[in-house]
């Protein structure tokens, strides 16, 4: 692939996240040292499925789907209580995690073609990323200050699509759930 084939797959990605704002006072410094997603405008989020269809795919019937696939779920609170981690990855743990899974599972129903992360990991973790890509003793020091900061409580109402333009994040629409 050429490199301008490459830049344009990595333009006009697409993902369904839930934001939790409720976490910014905990996390917000070690994300904006340690999380590259956040330069490129990404908030603290869980996922529910990246990758999604290329933007150029969403139409007015995609919306409608996923208006109609997510407002079947109710709503949900959350607790983020402690953290946990993948190599090379800090993270939040949400509790419970199983209403995050059930959005995660109903979307990849619908559009089997997108299973979560590229179909990279066999069991799909929730989680709220705060560092990636760093040592150990990096993520021991962020755990440590966050720790003290728990818990986090998110009152979770809606699914947001994001779109990736190459550069930045930018939410394109908002689906409630019930």
């Amino acid at each position: 692939m050429t490199d301008d084939g490459s830049r344009k797959e990595q333009e006009e990605r697409s993902g369904l996240v839930v934001r939790i704002p409720e976490a910014e006072p905990a996390v917000r410094a070690w994300r904006d040292r340690l999380d590259p997603a956040v330069r490129a405008g990404m908030p603290p989020h869980v996922t529910v499925l990246f990758p999604f269809l290329h933007e150029s795919l969403i139409d007015g019937a995609v919306l409608a789907a996923l208006e109609e696939v997510i407002g079947r779920h109710q709503r949900f609170e959350a607790r983020f209580e402690h953290c946990a981690r993948f190599p090379g990855i800090l993270y939040l743990a949400p509790a419970p995690a199983a209403p995050f899974r059930a959005l995660t599972e109903s979307v990849v129903g619908r559009w089997p073609e997108n299973p979560p992360f590229g179909g990279e990991f066999d069991e799909v973790v929730p989680h709220l990323t705060v560092a990636h890509g760093h040592e150990d003793a990096v993520l021991d020091e962020a755990e440590a200050d966050i720790r003290g900061r728990l818990p986090v409580v998110a009152r979770v109402a809606a699914v947001e699509l994001m779109v990736h333009d190459g550069a930045r994040w930018r939410r394109r629409a908002v689906f409630g759930l019930r």
